[in-house]
Parts: structure tokens; sequence; C-alpha cells
């Protein structure tokens, strides 16, 4: 009977090292879009400032652009020195940055703050991706990438919903919402240890995967490259939905914190799904699915009469990105060889945020110049594409 019990595997989400990194990964939302709601009332609060309505947007996606600098670095370092002191400092900055605009005077201290909470990010996604390919392979690894973004969904849709309320009492409040990354520290000082070196690790157990082929890189590049631009389309949310709802008459902040729950309520159901709908109908399959629920909700937001149409467009977009992301990690960490996890896991969390940062440098012009009827069908269009290029990819590869 005792060994049946220990043949029986344990899920993986019963691992505390696992527990410890969906901790890290549910930061990812809470770093960037979790003052969204804020956003209308800052702008008011600071409106003596000249540049305002730009520094406002330019607040959700800051921390964006010193991960983009800053995480290929990072990775080279998780790979030469480690990934555990790496996660745990990134988490201790993490909470003084993200706590920072309680008490900062005005706008452009509270956007160097936002980039000093991007470096905080950079550890931590990068140490969180490489230790997720350091401690699980196969269907555990799969699994965890799934439960990986359910944790950003089901993290996002507290803290979101959480700030869409207290924003309503003072735009200042949201920020306090980085102090509950504080509680996460124990667990994580306990669970995570650094692995065997790499390069230990290839000497004792030689490295399996495709390391020595140069078309992994290849790989690698266009999946970062298709990945930054996920993102870009995907952070119209969060950057232009609080406008949108503004520019309709709704109350903006708790319309927003609401969209926004129900876009990260059903992301998470939907990557807990992930493993299931992964072995039925493969990567490609899945591009295909997320990339079309994607576009119809783009198509239906400017359609949208009232509350509960608006909720299912952002539920579909929540859904369609939950099926594309843990394809992603899944795949690059599948390519990358062991020894350059750290960089692989770097350059995808810089692809992610380079898209975030670059998405409303992108999408402000077209509603300034346009409107958002215009942004969100051009951006369904695209999404359209993707999914005929996803299909048509699929094809070419059953039928080489």
């Amino acid at each position: 009977m005792e060994n049946l019990q220990n043949a029986i595997p344990t899920p993986v989400w019963r691992d505390r090292r696992a527990i410890a990194l969906l901790m890290a990964a549910s930061l990812t939302t809470m770093a960037n879009a979790t003052i969204s709601p804020a956003l209308p009332g800052l702008e008011r609060l600071f409106a003596d400032d000249p540049d305002a309505a730009l520094l406002t947007r330019l607040l959700v996606p800051a921390p964006s652009l010193s991960v983009a600098l800053c995480a290929p670095f990072a990775g080279l370092l998780a790979d030469r020195f480690g990934r555990r002191r790496m996660l745990l400092s990134g988490t201790i900055l993490f909470v003084i940055a993200g706590c920072a605009g309680l008490v900062l005077p005005d706008l452009r201290t509270i956007f160097a703050s936002r980039v000093v909470l991007g470096l905080a990010v950079a550890l931590i996604m990068t140490a969180q991706t490489a230790l997720i390919g350091d401690y699980f392979t196969g269907r555990d690894r799969n699994a965890l990438t799934g439960l990986q973004i359910s944790a950003r969904n089901f993290g996002g849709l507290i803290f979101i919903s959480l700030a869409g309320w207290v924003a309503a009492i003072s735009p200042r409040l949201p920020f306090a919402i980085y102090g509950l990354a504080a509680a996460f520290l124990p667990l994580m000082w306990i669970a995570i240890v650094d692995p065997v070196r790499p390069v230990q690790a290839v000497a004792v157990h030689p490295d399996a995967s495709a390391a020595d082929r140069p078309s992994w890189r290849v790989h690698l590049v266009l999946l970062i490259l298709l990945q930054g631009v996920t993102n870009l389309i995907f952070f119209i949310m969060p950057t232009q939905l609080a406008f949108f709802f503004n520019a309709k008459g709704y109350d903006s902040a708790i319309m927003t914190g609401t969209a926004l729950a129900a876009l990260m309520l059903t992301g998470g159901s939907f990557a807990l799904l992930y493993p299931r709908l992964q072995r039925a109908v493969g990567h490609a399959g899945l591009f295909i699915l997320g990339y079309a629920a994607m576009a119809l909700g783009f198509m239906l937001l400017p359609l949208a009469t009232g509350a509960p149409a608006f909720l299912a467009a952002t539920a579909a977009i929540g859904a369609g990105y939950a099926l594309v992301s843990p394809g992603f990690i899944a795949l690059a960490l599948g390519l990358a060889p062991t020894r350059s996890r750290g960089l692989a896991g770097g350059l995808l969390t810089a692809s992610i945020f380079i898209g975030q940062f670059c998405s409303p440098l992108l999408s402000t012009p077209v509603v300034i110049g346009y409107g958002f009827d215009t942004l969100f069908h051009g951006t369904a269009l695209m999404l359209a594409a993707m999914t005929v290029a996803a299909a048509a990819a699929s094809r070419l590869r059953r039928s080489a």
C-alpha cells in the first residue's frame, strides 16, 4: 500500500515551490493594471500639470520600460548567480516602489517610482520563469504555465476590483495595494532554493533539448516577437478602458474595475483549462481559438450598449489572452537549453513589457485622431488576421 501511495504523482499545485512561484506570478498584473481605475482621478488631482493627460496614461505601462531594458540582463545574472536572491530582492523592492505613489508629490516622481517598480518586476519574473523550467518538466511544467496565467488573472481580479472601489475614495489609495506583496515573502524564503547550477547540471545530466540546434534561437525570437505584439494589443484594456467608459458617460472608476475584473475572472478560469485544452487541440489550436476570441471581444466593445454587453466583450478578450499566453512560456522553456533558461526568461519578460509600454504610445494617437471605435475595430481586424495566420501555419505544419 505504501508503494502504491508513493507511485501516485503529487499534483503540481500542492508543491510549495509551485505555490511560491504562483504568488510571484500574481504580482505581474498587480504591477501595471492595479492603478487603472484611478487614472481619471489622478488626471484630475494633478490637473495643473500640462502633461497630465499623457503622464497618467503612462503610469500603467511605466514599469514596462525598465522591465524591457533590465530583464535580459537579469536573465544573464540569474544564469550566472542563481535565482533565489533575485526573486526575494525583487519582491522587497516591489513593495517599496509600489507603495511610493501614496506619498510622492507629483506625477513625474510617481512615474519615476513606477520605473523602479519595473526593475523589481524584471527581477521577479525572470527568476520565476527560469525556476519553472528548473523545477518542473513535462505535464507538470505545462500545468504550471497554465496555473501561472490563472494566478495573474485571479490576482488581478482581486487587486483591480479592490482598486476600483478604493479609487472612488481617493485616486492615491490603489498604491497601498502593492504592500500586499509583503505577505508572500515568508513562503518564498522557505520554499525557493537555487537548483544545481546549470553548468553542473549539464555535466551530470546532458541536456536532451535542442540546445545544439541553431534553429532553437530563431524559433525563440519568433515567439518573443509574437508575444510582444499580443501584449501590445491586450494592454489596450487597462490603458484605454477607463477613458472609453468616461467618454460613454459611465462612472469610470467602478465600471473599469468591474470590466477588468470580468476580464481577469474569465481569463483565470480558461487558463485553468489550459493543460487539458493543449492536449486536445495543441498549441496551434489554442492560438487560433485565443486570437479569434480576442478579435470578437474588440469587435463587440464599440457595439455594446449596456454594462452586460461591455462585460461580455472584455470577458472574451480575457479568455482569448489566457488561451494564448501559456503557450509562449511552455514553448520557450522547451526550446531553450538549461544553461540559457534565465536568458530566455528575461527575453520573454522583456517582450511582454515592451508590448505593454508601446501600447498607449500607439493607441492614444489613434483615439485622439479617430476615436475609440476605430481603435477597437482596427484591433479586431488585426487579431482576425493573426487568427488566419495561425490557422495557415498549423495547416502547413501538418502537411509538411
